[in-house]
């Protein structure tokens, strides 16, 4: 068996997610299943002290029980470093918050930490054009701004997905 590890996560306040539908708590509860040591960051908690990048966190155990699936230990300032794997998991809107995380995280992972999903990927590529790469998987799609171009699309198409590029939902 591997050497447990600290995981490490930022993601959106654990109490108000749905778990039978959040992927990050699938994660996190198969990490916990195989002895990793969970962490979650408190929202808001990356910060820089003394030229290194720290998050303030607590212990996290998960459970698969709808209303009691989490218990938080006790907050502490911790600095990120080596034998850490930090999952970036918080969900759109890719605001100036969002992209100041990256920023902390890129630091945090100069310092040895492990950072899921890398950092400068989340800020340069965005997560709904990344299909792109990929043309053959794709349905016809537009991107546009256009009102008008995206009625005309729904128009021809008769049926459409419409999702923000940087936010929830569609």
């Amino acid at each position: 068996m591997p050497t447990p590890r600290d995981v490490i996560v930022v993601m959106d306040p654990i109490a108000s997610i749905k778990i039978a539908k959040d992927s990050t708590f699938a994660m996190l509860l198969e990490a916990q299943r195989r002895g990793h040591r969970l962490h979650y960051v408190r929202p808001g908690g990356l910060a820089v002290r003394a030229g290194r990048a720290v998050a303030t966190l607590a212990p996290l155990e998960v459970r698969d029980a709808v209303g009691d699936h989490f218990r938080l230990g006790e907050w502490a300032e911790v600095e990120f470093g080596p034998g850490q794997v930090v999952l970036m998991r918080t969900d759109p809107p890719v605001d100036a918050d969002y992209l100041h995380d990256t920023q902390l995280l890129a630091l945090a992972q100069r310092q040895g930490a492990l950072v899921v999903n890398d950092p400068q990927g989340l800020r340069d590529f965005n997560e709904k054009l990344a299909a792109l790469l990929f043309p053959q998987c794709c349905p016809p799609t537009l991107v546009s701004r256009d009102a008008k171009a995206l009625k005309a699309f729904v128009g021809e198409h008769g049926e459409a997905v419409l999702k923000p590029l940087d936010g929830m939902g569609g």
